[in-house]
């Protein structure tokens, strides 16, 4: 069952970024529920074949990476 839920965050976290959208461990919190975001990133990347960037960006004076396709 655990599985499935990381599934579906892959899905979820896949089709945000094919939209064109950014993301942020922050943002995939509220979103999607995700407490590991880098974990979904390296699962889309490794397992899915997805070339995602990262940039590390300031939200309130602390830096974040922030993922794009």
């Amino acid at each position: 069952m655990i599985a499935m839920k990381k599934e579906s965050q892959n899905e979820r976290i896949k089709r945000h970024l094919q939209l064109g959208n950014t993301i942020t461990s922050l943002d995939a919190l509220r979103m999607f529920g995700c407490l590991r975001l880098s974990g979904r990133i390296y699962d889309l990347t490794h397992d899915h074949g997805l070339q995602i960037r990262s940039r590390m960006i300031e939200i309130n004076g602390k830096r974040v990476a922030e993922y794009s396709l």
